[in-house]
């Protein structure tokens, strides 16, 4: 009996064939590596317990805050986050600063344009608030488009939180996110924004850049992309 021929494959349908039968390897995402931030405050009270409480959500030494002899000098507090930056950067044992945030508040002062235009330049994020922080906290209860005095804040945060408003207060800050609702404010803050798109800095008023700084942090907390 005659033997039957073997039939030949091509180059291209022998590929074909490995390609077919090689396993699949799954996809494995890899971690995305921890980010550490430096938030440098003018203010020493109100700023630092709010974003310290924010930090307890997080991972230990994510946040770290520091506000101490720049009441006075907006100009003082971008000029110390820089330090600050460049001591870390030195230090081989602990990984840098992902992000490096100057907050401070327009009030009186006359180099707060000064004051940004020197964190632009040196790679510093501004978290500049125009008038003053607590415009932040009253974005967690509502919108907001008319310039007001910091007086006004501290009374409609008296009533919204039924409680006397105090900048030391450690209370405060918990109970601007259990009675408020921080991704309003993020809304509110960025509207702010395009609303004063094209103005000076200091003509911007009601103003707040801390939407973008929390908004950051609070993707971490919701392991989540931000969303600015």
């Amino acid at each position: 009996m005659a033997k039957s021929k073997k039939k030949e494959l091509s180059f291209n349908q022998m590929l074909a064939e490995l390609t077919a039968s090689k396993p699949i390897v799954p996809v494995v995402n890899s971690k995305e590596e921890r980010k550490y931030y430096l938030i440098v405050s003018q203010g020493t009270e109100t700023e630092v317990l709010y974003f310290n409480y924010l930090a307890t959500h997080l991972p230990n030494k994510m946040v770290s805050v520091e506000a101490k002899g720049y009441s006075r000098d907006t100009v003082a507090v971008v000029k110390r986050a820089v330090e600050l930056r460049e001591q870390r950067k030195k230090n081989r044992n602990i990984p840098p600063y992902s992000e490096v945030w100057a907050v401070f508040d327009k009030d009186d002062f006359k180099d707060y344009d000064k004051a940004i235009a020197l964190a632009s330049q040196k790679g510093i994020e501004s978290g500049h608030s125009n008038e003053c922080f607590e415009l932040w906290f009253v974005l967690h209860f509502g919108d907001l488009e008319s310039a007001l005095g910091r007086r006004v804040y501290f009374e409609r945060l008296t009533k919204v939180l039924k409680t006397e408003y105090t900048k030391n207060d450690t209370a405060i800050c918990e109970m601007i996110h259990t009675k408020g609702n921080v991704n309003k404010a993020i809304t509110r803050g960025h509207s702010l924004e395009k609303y004063h798109s094209g103005k000076k800095p200091v003509e911007c008023n009601p103003y707040t850049r801390v939407y973008i700084l929390v908004e950051r942090l609070m993707a971490h907390i919701e392991n989540r992309e931000p969303k600015y």
